[in-house]
């Protein structure tokens, strides 16, 4: 063997050598943003099914998405996300998991956002087809190491959350004394067409996950109720009911648009029945996974935004039905009523729930108070969160816009007060920007 072939031979060994010493990297990501966002779109197609209300909607979009980033970080050895996330009220304890040296993140995270689901949606059962496709397809590509060692952890984290979820104080609403509308002028009524009962009077009562207390960010007293035809209450009555009646076919678009009512009941003559649609959270979430796919957001990132999105959407919730049922103010259909037009109706079905601020303006503005300080200002996208409900889409330069058309949907809707829409719109930046100082994200 001549020297040249001795020198090659040393060296292609202390290759090999050196290509051993190295630490193995970790699995390859089978999973992305995308699957994120559609599965998702699963739980929020679960809750559709049940109907949910938008006060629950948004505490499971918390939980499952917030469990999901939890795993994440976990896995990723995230400190910083795991600094924010202890932040939270109440947080689970976690510090004695074990975390494989194997987990994949990806597989690992979307699996727990879909067990989340499982365990905490009244259907949630149905969600056991895509998380056995998920499972499926992370067993293809995954070592039987690595698919193990990422379930276990999923799970455990899943079964600390539900505990966590169980604490929050949503199951003793159930327990509380029924809710008995006050029989005097200017309180919230039931409404037609169903005259249905107050939806969650209590819901106050629940651990917001970053706000102090639901009364934090109270907003300023409502327009005093007045039957004087020159007060200003009856100013405000006046605007909704001219509005109403007066709407271009733009308005009318917008006001459908932002509807985002999760049973709408239909009456064709006789025949009385319920159209399901999403809930506002639904339509926010929708909205995030839309801005995260064109954004070209890694899997990562696109998680926490979801995370941090839901979470603040839970709480904007939490602060305006603590005043709801503070201020319990009549709606424009039941004052409409009374005084100028017996046989008015308004354009969006009113919901159960007392005026007093209005919950999209709230939850609106914190969310897009939130997704413009994480995704940026002036994001242009084109909204089609409802087009499967035959709603045609819609182009908006900011999430801020949105934001803004989705308040004034609420007077074009006639369901809405000018105030309850501008001070809840206050009222939703308020908290949107708190939690972003609270989280240190700014």
């Amino acid at each position: 063997m001549n020297i040249s072939r001795i020198i090659l031979f040393f060296a292609m060994a202390l290759l090999a050598l050196q290509v051993m010493a190295q630490p193995k990297p970790k699995a390859n990501s089978i999973l992305s943003t995308a699957d994120y966002v559609k599965s998702l779109k699963k739980i929020t197609d679960v809750m559709v099914e049940d109907v949910t209300g938008p006060c629950a909607a948004a505490r499971y979009y918390a939980y499952t998405t917030l469990a999901a980033w939890q795993v994440n970080a976990l896995c990723e050895h995230n400190a910083s996300a795991n600094q924010v996330l202890s932040q939270l009220r109440q947080y689970p304890q976690l510090r004695d998991l074990t975390i494989g040296e194997s987990v994949v993140a990806d597989f690992a995270s979307i699996y727990t956002l879909l067990r989340m689901g499982e365990e905490l949606l009244p259907s949630g059962y149905l969600l056991e087809k895509p998380k056995l496709e998920l499972i499926q397809k992370a067993q293809l590509q995954l070592s039987p190491k690595a698919f193990a060692e990422s379930k276990i952890l999923a799970d455990s984290v899943v079964k600390r959350f539900v505990k966590y979820a169980l604490k929050d104080g949503y199951v003793k609403t159930s327990g509380y004394l029924r809710y008995t509308p006050i029989n005097k002028p200017g309180y919230w009524q039931p409404t037609p067409p169903a005259y249905t009962e107050a939806y969650e009077p209590h819901w106050r009562m629940l651990r917001p996950f970053v706000l102090d207390s639901a009364a934090q960010f109270k907003p300023n007293p409502p327009v005093v109720y007045s039957a004087d035809p020159k007060s200003e209450f009856y100013a405000l009555t006046k605007e909704v009911y001219e509005a109403s009646r007066s709407l271009t076919k733009d308005q009318l678009h917008i006001a459908n648009f932002w509807d985002c009512n999760p049973f709408f009941l239909n009456q064709k003559g006789h025949i009385t029945f319920g159209t399901k649609k999403i809930s506002p959270g639904g339509h926010w979430m929708g909205i995030t996974g839309i801005a995260c796919n064109q954004k070209k957001l890694d899997l990562n990132n696109t998680i926490r935004t979801h995370a941090l999105v839901a979470m603040t959407m839970a709480d904007a919730f939490i602060s305006c039905w603590d005043e709801k049922y503070r201020s319990n103010r009549i709606r424009p259909e039941t004052v409409i009523n009374q005084w100028i037009d017996p046989a008015w109706r308004a354009v969006l079905q009113t919901p159960p729930f007392p005026e007093y601020t209005s919950g999209h303006s709230v939850v609106s503005a914190s969310v897009a108070t939130v997704l413009t300080a994480l995704v940026g200002e002036n994001f242009a996208y084109t909204d089609v969160v409802e087009v499967e409900f035959g709603v045609p889409a819609r182009k908006f330069k900011s999430f801020k816009h949105a934001a803004q058309e989705a308040a004034i949907s609420r007077l074009y809707g006639g369901i809405h007060f000018r105030d309850s829409i501008e001070d809840g719109g206050k009222q939703g930046e308020n908290i949107g920007e708190y939690i972003l100082k609270k989280l240190a994200l700014k």
